[in-house]
């Protein structure tokens, strides 16, 4: 149920971001989602796609300081209130939340999948499942 999260330190000035993606891309690995959170000096990105292990081959032969992170993959109602009923799970099951972000992908079905950094993600897995919330498999985030 984990998904393996890369994660990457930029010096916060013009043009970091761009290193990461074209590695990736003349890697020729897709990028699923990202999210950038920032300080005064650094950036940290957060990447999920489809092949991390290659992904950060390649990071870190182009120099990249490369931190790999289990996180979860959590379906949400795509509707009003959805969120609100999923974050009520965590609550029953008393998992905390570090961050979050939404998967690229948009909407599947009327889900969205948000992907969710805890603490314990198999223990965390296991007693949102009990809670009722759909944590996703790897295959049901990523595709074939």
């Amino acid at each position: 149920m984990k998904l393996t999260q890369l994660s990457l330190f930029l010096e916060n000035r013009p043009g970091q971001l761009r290193v990461p993606c074209e590695v990736l891309g003349k890697a020729g690995v897709d990028m699923l989602t990202l999210s950038l959170a920032d300080t005064r000096e650094f950036g940290i990105l957060r990447l999920l796609v489809r092949e991390p292990a290659r992904a950060r081959a390649a990071l870190e032969a182009a120099g990249c300081v490369v931190k790999e992170t289990e996180v979860l993959g959590v379906e949400v109602p795509d509707r009003p209130g959805g969120l609100g009923e999923v974050l009520a799970g965590f609550d029953r099951a008393g998992v905390g939340i570090e961050y979050s972000y939404a998967l690229a992908s948009g909407s599947r079905d009327g889900r969205a999948v948000l992907v969710f950094r805890v603490a314990d993600p198999d223990g965390a897995a296991r007693r949102l499942l009990e809670a009722g919330v759909k944590v996703l498999t790897r295959e049901e985030v990523l595709g074939g």
